[in-house]
């Protein structure tokens, strides 16, 4: 079997590979999980997803997540984890958001294959 080097990741350099919105990259993966960039403006939408939670932490900016019965706000250096099955929708009412999202691999950020975008790796 081939041994395996860690490599450190730079955020900072990764976040500045890409500029749309709403439109994750993949900057690692470990068991069956993917560690997603992006960077946020304005509104998502109304979405869940049936088969896994999903975590959002903020690096930059403020997000504004909305659930059916309430909202909360969340921060640089916060982070908010939605259960699966859970409708939210994510928006960034004020200039931009960098934040990292972790889902299972595949996962589709719309919640529906059909209509998510296809995460690439950077």
């Amino acid at each position: 079997m081939a041994e395996t080097h860690p490599a450190t990741i730079n955020l900072a350099d990764k976040f500045a590979l890409f500029s749309d919105h709403w439109a994750p990259r993949i900057a690692g993966r470990y068991n069956e999980n993917e560690v997603r960039l992006a960077k946020a403006s304005g509104d998502f939408q109304w979405h869940s997803h049936a088969e896994s939670d999903e975590l959002f932490l903020v690096m930059e900016g403020e997000l504004v997540m909305e659930f059916r019965d309430h909202t909360e706000t969340v921060g640089p250096g916060e982070m908010i984890i939605v259960p699966r099955g859970v409708e939210h929708f994510p928006r960034v009412p004020k200039g931009e958001v960098k934040m990292i999202i972790i889902d299972p691999k595949d996962t589709a950020n719309t919640g529906n294959p059909a209509t998510a975008y296809q995460a690439t790796e950077i």
